[in-house]
């Protein structure tokens, strides 16, 4: 458990984010009952106080409030007492460069069936999108940065996404036809024991979507 001057600091760090229109802070701020039906735009211009904030550091502590962290905070098992543990990685997001965030967002929610989890800046310098576990991150920038003759050729990828089955492969290859997706790469056996395909996005990032072959 951080010590408690250490969850003050991360409050105060919030309630700076929110000042700063910081957007990817709104998805935390959106777990308080009072601001889930909230846009991140609307989040971000609602009033939101130190207190808010508190509150939320103590809601993701698992406390029902700033109060109830600071009385249970002396009943928690000293840090120096604890065993040390592996850290554990719980997510990957992969960072793919784009000329253009509105358009990456509309193929990757129309085509590819992910979600808009925040789009930052006017005009959009940053986005993310989600499907399931998977997670995308979009960085602007006004040219490529790989020679895509050589990405092409290379079949340099950008991202790499799984699936659990070989049914659901197959499934989300058909779904991706269907919609009209460009492919790189058809759904294939590779020799390694996996089935997979690349789709091509419109800044022509190669994205691989594999599950087991059998």
């Amino acid at each position: 458990m951080p010590s408690l001057e250490n969850l003050r600091k991360q409050a105060k760090l919030i309630l700076r984010w929110h000042r700063d229109r910081y957007y990817p802070v709104a998805a935390q701020i959106r777990t308080l009952s009072r601001y889930q039906h909230m846009t991140d735009s609307q989040v971000l211009a609602a009033g939101f106080k130190l207190s808010d904030a508190q509150e939320l550091v103590a809601r993701q502590s698992g406390f029902e409030s700033w109060q109830a962290l600071k009385a249970g905070i002396p009943t928690m098992t000293h840090p120096e007492t604890k065993t040390s543990t592996r850290p554990v990685l719980t997510a990957a997001e992969p960072q793919l460069f784009v000329t253009d965030i509105k358009a990456s967002c509309d193929f990757f929610t129309d085509k590819l069936g992910f979600t808009i989890v925040f789009v930052y800046g006017e005009p959009p310098l940053y986005a993310q999108v989600k499907r399931d576990g998977a997670c995308l991150d979009f960085r602007h920038v006004d040219a490529p940065l790989i020679d895509p003759v050589l990405r092409d050729r290379e079949s340099l990828l950008s991202a790499a996404l799984t699936v659990d089955t070989a049914e659901e492969i197959k499934q989300l290859y058909l779904d991706y036809q269907a919609a009209g997706v460009t492919f790189a790469q058809p759904l294939q056996h590779e020799p390694w024991g996996s089935k997979d395909f690349i789709v091509k996005d419109p800044d022509g990032n190669l994205v691989l979507f594999a599950g087991p072959a059998k």
